[in-house]
């Protein structure tokens, strides 16, 4: 099977992989949105689970990865739930880890054990210790296929980045004893920038975290009416969109329809409708000089401001005044 993706260019992937890909629990991804509610107020925040979880494999793949770390990144992702990190907020878990705790269920309930058997791999012994994809994860602040795909993929089609800032980027990495590094400084502080750009200006603008509170009080309110049900969290945004518009409750309605594409709000910290506080989230990838690994923050003044001044507007969370929703 030949995959084309728009970050990462033309790649030949084994049939183990083309069978996952075509299973049920990937095939799901493709109904969740990254942003969770994003898309509901801006349908141009409209990237996918799905779309990432493969980036994620051929970015392990292009660089050097195994294909058994290659399988654990490709599925590392199917057990998020409907709008993603909304159910997070549902639950008001601050860690953000939800999919995390219902992981091995997901797995060990779906078709993927018996297609991983077919090719001769254990289930267990591939997905259910990312200590060993050390290419896949790394504990924050370092670099991992999952923080740099999530990052470049969602800055490129948001318009933040270029293809040929992408392929800057890339060119840079390098692999030892199987971690992602950085090679110049300057390379270092375009990534530190750029994943700011992610976490700060798009997962904290006020319209994002909005979108995330709003969802997050009408499906509150519909699990608390019985109206929708926990299992239904996994199913796709759409399938979960069509409970909530069956339901003949007003109040639940009435807070869904404050979910639109006419919404307007701003950051206000004086007179403000809400406040949130996402988790946060912190870069400062190590750099390789060709002699040893040292931290971009001891080596870039602006990595440091950077850095100082996302803890901070992450500490403060987002104070959202609504004009009009």
């Amino acid at each position: 099977m030949i995959i084309t993706d728009k970050i990462y260019g033309k790649f030949e992937i084994e049939k183990v992989l083309e069978d996952l890909i075509a299973s049920k629990p990937m095939q799901r991804l493709k109904g969740i949105h990254q942003g969770g509610a994003s898309y509901l107020v801006n349908e141009k925040w409209n990237e996918t689970r799905f779309d990432h979880s493969v980036g994620v494999m051929l970015l392990i793949k292009k660089l050097g990865g195994s294909i058994e770390e290659q399988i654990a990144g490709l599925l590392h992702d199917v057990s998020h739930t409907a709008f993603s990190h909304v159910v997070d907020f549902v639950f008001d878990n601050k860690k953000e880890d939800y999919h995390e705790t219902i992981y091995k269920s997901v797995i060990i309930n779906s078709e993927i054990p018996t297609i991983l058997e077919k090719y001769h791999y254990k289930y267990e012994d591939i997905l259910f210790d990312d200590s060993r994809w050390t290419l896949l994860e790394q504990p924050a602040p370092e670099l991992c296929a999952d923080r740099v795909d999530s990052t470049l993929r969602d800055m490129y089609e948001y318009g933040h980045i270029s293809l040929k800032d992408i392929q800057t980027f890339l060119s840079d990495l390098t692999v030892i004893e199987g971690k992602m590094y950085v090679q110049s400084i300057e390379i270092a502080e375009w990534f530190v920038e750029t994943y700011y750009k992610e976490v700060i200006g798009f997962f904290m603008d006020p319209l994002n975290i909005y979108g995330n509170d709003t969802l997050a009080k009408t499906l509150r309110l519909a699990l608390d009416k019985e109206v929708i049900k926990l299992d239904d969290f996994l199913g796709e945004d759409d399938e979960l969109i069509e409970v909530i518009k069956s339901s003949k409750d007003k109040e639940i309605q009435e807070h869904f329809r404050r979910l639109n594409q006419n919404v307007k709000v701003q950051e206000d910290i004086t007179n403000y409708d809400f406040h949130r506080k996402n988790k946060i989230r912190l870069i400062d990838p190590a750099v390789f000089n060709g002699k040893e690994l040292i931290k971009a923050s001891l080596l870039s003044e602006e990595v440091r401001k950077m850095n100082q001044t996302a803890c901070e507007k992450a500490t403060k969370g987002m104070y959202v005044k609504i004009i009009t929703n």
